[in-house]
């Protein structure tokens, strides 16, 4: 018979014993891993972009678990940490493409039309193409409402900001996507 899945305060407690710390570990990653690769490949697109944040979501995960105060779940803790790795790496690819002379915006949207299952007149190829236009904040705030149904108040521990900030930024990433869809 199958052994119930530990909690996350268990998850905690065994992570800080030497003898089950990375069994514990690894434990968390086949829990979390799905869940954050998909919030992590929303915002930066492509499949090994996402892997690569996603391995240096853990790293952080593993140095800093120890520390985690448990001010917030769990969960919210690795969202976070997930959203932040997934900004700065947008924001890294943006500075390679400005020195390159390059568009970043376009090259997510490339990168969407590039994927072998694209079909520009589908509605959900159009809704990857519209999200990728949104600014990364407004898209990560999207991402995590519409996808994840997140609510405002977990949303606003994970991202540090206020929810009347967050429900603002969805309601103006809404329009932005309905526009985009009504015009292109």
């Amino acid at each position: 018979m199958a052994q119930p899945a530990a909690t996350d305060a268990e998850l905690l407690i065994q992570f800080r014993e030497p003898a089950t710390k990375e069994r514990a570990y690894t434990t968390l990653i086949t829990k979390y891993q799905e869940k954050l690769y998909w919030h992590i490949r929303r915002m930066v697109v492509d499949h090994d972009d996402a892997n690569d944040v996603l391995q240096n979501v853990f790293i952080r995960v593993w140095k800093g678990l120890e520390n985690f105060r448990e001010d917030s779940q769990l969960y919210t803790w690795l969202y976070r940490i997930a959203t932040n790795e997934s900004l700065t790496f947008l924001e890294q690819q943006k500075k390679r493409a400005s020195i390159s002379l390059s568009n970043e915006d376009s090259g997510l949207s490339d990168k969407v039309r590039a994927d072998e299952g694209f079909d520009a007149n589908k509605l959900e190829w159009k809704l990857q193409l519209a999200i990728q236009q949104l600014p990364d904040k407004q898209r990560v705030v999207f991402s995590l409402r519409y996808y994840d149904e997140m609510p405002y108040e977990e949303m606003s521990r994970v991202l540090e900001t206020s929810e009347g900030a967050l429900k603002a930024s969805y309601h103006h990433a809404v329009k932005k996507v309905e526009d985009y869809i009504l015009n292109h």
